[in-house]
């Protein structure tokens, strides 16, 4: 599920700023940014991450400011950095035999010439800090997720419930479908010029293995077993998202089995509804967590 938060913390001077986005995966994925001195600290905030979101790729990015004047940061200029710079770009010019004509202004701009530095600050001394702004920002962004899936379990509830009526309808004419075979068989027997009293033994027989072949109670049951736990899954306020995936893949497999057994055009168009609903429903549990 997509969502953002914003987190800070605030101390000795230091204000510390973490945001975090996420879009959907169906594994966790976490990348984190963090200033370049403090990098040992990624896996630490992988870990609140993982903590805190079991599905979804999401972008950490950990920044900070100092909240005092100068004394705090200071200019520094490379001198040594900046000499070999204009001998690099004068011993340049004489190879080329073009003028050198190397400015204040172009040494400057140069990569590490100038900077602001930084008082220093430990890896020990920032997590605490890092750790209270990384947990601010996961906790406004789960509560935008959560909002975003209590509208995705409102569909999936709406789209579960048709499937349920159609579970039923096809409970019903599932039952039909003997006593219908039965007829038509007799019927082409007597097309045939072979009629068969109703109560022939042959008949009986075959009426019998052709409900055999066909009884899909089995997969009845089931299905409605899988909708009683689809909803036990929506209901949870744990993550449940790759057991949402797994059930439906069992969701599939028992209407298409109720679709090869049962030879019947009212049912089969009832499966292909309810296998239509279920693909909407496994597009959306791919943004749950």
């Amino acid at each position: 599920m997509t969502g953002f938060g914003r987190g800070e913390a605030r101390r000795d001077g230091v204000a510390w700023t973490a945001e975090c986005a996420s879009v959907n995966r169906k594994q966790l994925e976490a990348a984190v940014s963090l200033p370049r001195e403090l990098s040992e600290l990624e896996s630490q905030v992988r870990n609140l991450v993982a903590s805190g979101v079991s599905r979804g790729r999401v972008n950490v990015t950990v920044r900070s400011e100092s909240l005092t004047e100068s004394s705090a940061n200071a200019v520094n200029v490379d001198h040594v950095l900046a000499k070999q710079y204009y001998q690099a770009l004068h011993g340049l010019a004489l190879k080329l035999e073009i003028p050198a004509e190397v400015s204040l202004h172009d040494l400057m701009r140069l990569p590490g010439v100038v900077g602001l530095q930084q008082a220093e600050t430990s890896a020990e001394q920032a997590w605490p800090l890092i750790e209270e702004a990384v947990s601010a920002a996961l906790k406004q962004m789960n509560a935008m997720r959560e909002t975003e899936g209590t509208h995705l379990r409102e569909e999936m509830e709406s789209r579960l419930s048709r499937i349920e009526g159609l579970l039923t309808s096809i409970r019903e004419k599932a039952a039909t479908v003997p006593e219908t075979q039965r007829k038509l068989l007799r019927q082409r027997l007597e097309d045939a010029g072979l009629p068969l009293p109703l109560d022939d033994e042959r008949l009986v027989k075959e009426i019998a293995l052709f409900a055999d072949r066909t009884d899909i109670s089995e997969e009845l049951s089931r299905a409605a077993s899988h909708v009683k736990q689809f909803r036990t899954y929506l209901a949870s306020r744990e993550p449940v998202g790759r057991s949402l995936d797994f059930l439906l893949q069992e969701f599939f497999r028992e209407f298409n089995t109720m679709g090869s057994k049962c030879n019947q055009a009212e049912i089969a168009h009832h499966v292909v509804t309810a296998k239509t609903e279920l693909e909407k429903i496994r597009e959306q549990v791919q943004n749950v967590e």
